[in-house]
């Protein structure tokens, strides 16, 4: 096997939300072209699929392009890199018991995903580190057999952070006091909060109407949080909702959603100010019909596939998920940034639960 290919790193030479429809798709095919190319020379197994499935993987469109079912990681290890380049495996959350995805990335892969991850980010939140609080525990610091896309997730995120605080203990209930404390040494400072969707709503908004628990944070704070919304979903709570009660219990305006999966960790889709999900200049979104998978009309809801320049040392450039989404258009987002914009509605129905968010709740008594 060769080491995995530099295009990943290329890829982030463009401005992240710069290109408009035309020079993007020309700029995306030539790289996801190259990416098939040199996964079926290195990743044997990617290659006897593509040569069985897809004669080969030639295509000469963004929807021409071959993919791998996501699920496809849970069952087999592929890699386009030697086992002595593998520089850290991430695997997927998921219900106890059930099969996990399996990562491997090299040096390079690792090394973009982390610049790409801060590009999308300072393009939100700005390049000041604001201190940080995390809605979660703190116990994979000290175990790192735990190290997870939970974990990836947390630590990935704390880096745009300072003066850290862990909000929750193993059992995922609040320390109020210890919030309290933190937030009067400064407090004037805006705050980056992280968290997982459902862990955020159960544990930090829940908890603190259950506890009597009155905290405003500085003007200008922000919350970032990703996961899975089917336990959302179940409590009848949509994002609206969800962003009503960051602001009326602690006083958050500013909640930005992301969607992304540990399969093409890095490419993050970011929420903007109109509650749109973008997809930055290295990455895009198909959405497929759910009976022939054929790609359909922007407005129509189907199967989502994310494209991705990053995946140099595994297969994971083109991957069709078990999301259900939908385009709302292109370059005409009000927010002003070009690209596709785009909604998840939840995953394909009997498809198991697999967001890092859905895979922990509090322990009942």
């Amino acid at each position: 096997m060769a080491p995995a290919t530099p295009l990943a790193s290329a890829a982030l030479d463009v401005d992240v939300f710069g290109l408009d429809r035309q020079a993007k798709r020309e700029w995306l095919l030539h790289g996801l072209q190259s990416l098939t190319r040199h996964h079926h020379a290195h990743c044997a197994p990617y290659a006897a699929m593509l040569d069985a499935l897809w004669q080969g993987g030639a295509a000469d469109s963004l929807e021409a392009l071959p993919w791998l079912p996501v699920r496809l990681f849970k069952q087999l290890e592929l890699k386009s890199v030697a086992d002595d380049q593998v520089l850290r495996t991430l695997v997927s959350s998921g219900t106890t018991g059930a099969a996990v995805s399996r990562i491997f990335l090299d040096a390079d892969t690792a090394r973009a995903q982390t610049r790409a991850l801060a590009r999308i980010f300072s393009h939100f939140a700005g390049n000041r580190r604001m201190r940080m609080l995390v809605v979660d525990d703190d116990s994979f610091l000290r175990d790192r057999s735990r190290f997870n896309a939970r974990a990836a997730g947390i630590l990935g995120f704390s880096n745009f952070g300072r003066d850290h605080l862990y909000l929750l203990d193993e059992q995922l209930q609040p320390d109020w006091v210890a919030l309290a404390q933190w937030l009067s040494k400064a407090p004037e400072e805006p705050v980056l909060l992280f968290g997982f969707t459902f862990i955020v709503w159960q544990s930090f908004v829940q908890a603190a109407r259950r506890d009597g628990v009155e905290l405003r944070f500085p003007a200008g704070s922000m919350l970032v949080h990703g996961g899975g919304w089917k336990k959302m979903d179940e409590q009848k709570v949509d994002n609206a909702a969800y962003k009503a009660a960051l602001s009326t219990t602690f006083g958050i305006d500013r909640v930005h959603n992301y969607y992304g999966m540990v399969e093409q960790v890095g490419s993050i889709f970011f929420e903007c100010e109109h509650g749109h999900l973008h997809a930055p200049a290295y990455a895009d979104v198909i959405v497929r019909d759910l009976k022939d998978l054929a790609p359909v009309a922007d407005g129509t809801v189907g199967a989502i596939q994310v494209l991705s320049l990053l995946p140099g040392s595994y297969p994971g450039h083109s991957l069709l998920t078990e999301d259900l989404g939908v385009i709302h258009g292109e370059d005409d987002c009000r927010c002003g940034r070009p690209g596709k914009h785009f909604g998840v509605l939840g995953r394909i129905r009997n498809v198991e639960v697999r967001g890092c968010s859905d895979t922990r709740t509090v322990p009942s008594a």
